[in-house]
């Protein structure tokens, strides 16, 4: 008995394609945006240190924390149907950000992009695994996708410089309402609808649960390494592990979880899951850290680093490219670990900066690191699609978003973290003598407060203040990028374990 072949894509599904890789890419690009914006939103909001915090952060918490219950209601209610849903909503969100006129309203209006862009991920891989059935073309169409989600954040501050030298602070929002429009215009024609056809009942308390364990664990997470071991910050993580254990209870006992947890057991998946988290956590705190070095310490404007950081998508490019062009005769475990090796060498080159280095040089390293990340998000989401079965795709979309969601807003607060621990140690006794206490304050926290100091105090502290400013935030970077590349060196080689029975172009085989 023959096989049957499946049918290959046509150019309706490359054009749905195209229009699946814009919402992901403006979903991932959301993440970093504020990056560049944060000056303007704090001169202009005046948020405090704590509002500052959740503008920046809760997007990413909310996305995070309800992927998962999205990716399991588009395999109910039809992927289609959500992803347009979603779009519609993460439009309305994007020009409530846009006008916001306090800290509050922005804070909400972000958590409410958080809620579109939960639709928008799962919603748009899954589709591709219904539309592409044919091997080699899902790789290139993964691969397509792979190269939009992930260069979304690195787009997101290229994006942003660039409106910001033009208009204000909300314009790197309203850049997201004609997107969403097309895609409503375009969807219903060029996107086929598909659902799981025998979903079972929505579970509204797993969903609760699934939030409930992904939140609070970020968040403590992110305030242990912002404010070293606390009760509160302990308290937070047992709460969210203990919710934790109790959401894969319920699947595990559910006749139709919202996440089918036997899917750890293959090594694949795991494995791609892994390497996902891995990538996203290290490549995302860098990503806020580059953007803040090229800005203060070089002393680029908006637009030129902007400019800067375009080489750095082509390296995404490529990496996705080569990725999708060895695939077919090489063994996943080779190309994951490689792909991860080489990010890790990527962030071993950004830790040899110093003030002085041309800026050349941090985006070649940043280069060859985005290189590595477009290699490992290429085969680990091929592997997190091929592992599920197909009526599972939302739900197994969502768990690999939610594992590049959780791993990029834990890495820009943890390495972010880290960075900031390190400048302040620094500052702390390299002062210049002289400044009020509220001055000194100031200068210490961070590296544009004492930029801010600079601009208030004769010129001659001014200089001091700033090279030993600009030293101490290069000494948090570098050593971050360390930080980094141990992570990504610790991956590489769980990877090349856990997949080293997996054959190449088959990742699916691998199902124990």
């Amino acid at each position: 008995m023959t096989t049957p072949v499946p049918s290959r894509a046509r150019g309706r599904e490359w054009l749905g394609l195209v229009a699946l890789v814009i919402p992901a890419l403006l979903a991932s690009m959301d993440l970093s945006v504020l990056f560049m914006a944060a000056p303007w939103i704090s001169a202009e909001l005046e948020p405090s240190t704590g509002q500052y915090l959740w503008i920046m952060d809760i997007y990413g918490f909310v996305m995070a924390g309800l992927l998962v219950t999205m990716g399991s209601l588009g395999d109910r209610v039809g992927r289609r149907r959500l992803l347009l849903v979603g779009a519609a909503a993460f439009g309305a969100a994007s020009l409530l950000a846009a006008f916001a006129t306090t800290p509050e309203l922005l804070i909400v209006a972000r958590a409410l992009l958080g809620l579109g862009g939960a639709t928008l991920a799962p919603s748009t891989l899954s589709l591709i695994r219904g539309m592409f059935a044919d091997e080699d073309q899902r790789r290139t169409a993964v691969g397509v996708w792979t190269a939009g989600f992930t260069g979304g954040i690195a787009i997101g501050p290229i994006v942003g410089g660039f409106l910001l030298e033009r208009f204000w602070w909300g314009s790197v929002f309203v850049i997201n309402v004609p997107v969403m429009l097309l895609l409503l215009a375009v969807g219903p024609f060029l996107l086929r609808e598909s659902k799981d056809p025998h979903p079972g009942r929505f579970d509204p308390l797993s969903s609760l649960l699934s939030l409930g364990a992904v939140l609070p664990v970020i968040y403590a997470v992110k305030h242990f390494a912002e404010e070293g071991p606390n009760p509160s910050s302990l308290v937070t993580l047992l709460v969210g592990l203990a919710v934790g254990a109790l959401f894969v209870r319920r699947q595990r006992r559910s006749e139709h979880p919202m996440i089918d947890v036997r899917l750890f057991a293959a090594s694949s998946f795991s494995a791609a899951i892994g390497a996902n988290t891995a990538i996203a956590f290290a490549s995302a705190g860098m990503g806020l850290l580059a953007v803040t070095f090229l800005q203060a310490v070089l002393g680029l404007s908006p637009f030129d680093a902007a400019l800067w950081m375009l080489p750095t998508i082509v390296g995404s490019v490529v990496g996705v490219a080569l990725a999708s062009a060895l695939a077919p005769r090489t063994r996943p475990a080779i190309l994951v670990a490689a792909g991860l090796v080489v990010a890790a060498g990527g962030f071993l080159l950004v830790s040899t900066m110093r003030v002085d280095t041309p800026v050349w040089w941090l985006i070649a390293s940043y280069g060859l690191l985005t290189l590595g990340v477009g290699m490992t998000s290429t085969l680990a989401t091929s592997l997190v699609l091929t592992t599920a079965p197909p009526e599972r795709a939302g739900a197994a979309s969502a768990i690999s978003e939610t594992s590049t969601e959780f791993g990029g807003a834990l890495g820009i607060a943890v390495l972010g973290s880290i960075s900031a621990g390190i400048y302040r140690a620094r500052m702390d006794t390299e002062v210049p003598a002289g400044l009020g206490d509220d001055l000194v304050h100031t200068a210490t926290d961070t590296v544009g407060g004492a930029l801010a100091v600079a601009g208030q105090v004769p010129a001659e502290v001014a200089g001091v203040l700033r090279d030993r400013a600009f030293a101490a935030f290069t000494d948090g970077f570098t050593a971050t990028a360390v930080v980094g590349a141990a992570i990504l060196l610790v991956g590489a080689l769980v990877s090349a374990v856990a997949l080293r029975r997996v054959p190449p172009g088959t990742p699916s085989a691998d199902r124990g």
